[in-house]
């Protein structure tokens, strides 16, 4: 079997969480098993090796986990995007659409210098909603985006298209169909 394929094996479905019809994808599961949580670090490992980036940045919550690792790996800074009001100190905030409501994200105004480039990692791509908020913050401090990085795409819901249509690059380890 693929690392691939035992990725993908060792996420969790939870039906109607956090709403009705919501089909979650719990990287949780995968992240706990230390064969799982390997496999997933050395995957985006080999893609990222050979790509040149100054920072990384992790959206809240599961993103930290795996920008942090990453950033350790390769001797980069890492700078988490935060829900609203969970930063100290002054920030510049962007508000974004979810599939189920909407929400804002926070960044740290000193967080990245002109002209960095910067990876993104986040466990899950939906709609996009929280890749272009994060992206957003970004670019308003102007860092380049050389990368937005997942776990699980979920296609059916355009946010990879989306963000691709938009001129960015987008790379998921794992893709589930449907909600």
């Amino acid at each position: 079997m693929s690392k691939v394929q035992d990725i993908k094996k060792l996420i969790r479905t939870i039906p109607n969480f956090p709403h009705e019809g919501i089909m979650f994808r719990d990287v949780t599961t995968l992240l706990k098993d230390a064969d799982g949580l390997q496999n997933t670090v050395e995957l985006f490992v080999e893609r990222y090796e050979k790509m040149d980036f100054d920072v990384v940045v992790g959206i809240e919550s599961r993103g930290f986990i795996l920008g942090s690792i990453l950033a350790y790996h390769f001797h980069k800074g890492f700078i988490p995007v935060r829900k609203k009001g969970k930063l100290p100190g002054e920030v510049i905030s962007q508000s974004y659409d979810l599939e189920y409501g909407t929400d804002t994200l926070e960044l740290h105004v000193d967080a990245i210098k002109k002209g960095q480039k910067v990876l993104v990692i986040d466990d899950l791509l939906a709609t996009g909603g929280t890749a272009f908020g994060a992206i957003k913050l970004i670019e308003k401090l102007e860092g380049k985006v050389v990368e937005f990085a997942v776990i699980v795409d979920l296609p059916d819901l355009q946010g990879k298209k989306k963000l691709e249509d938009a001129g960015h690059k987008v790379f998921t380890l794992v893709e589930y169909e449907g909600l």
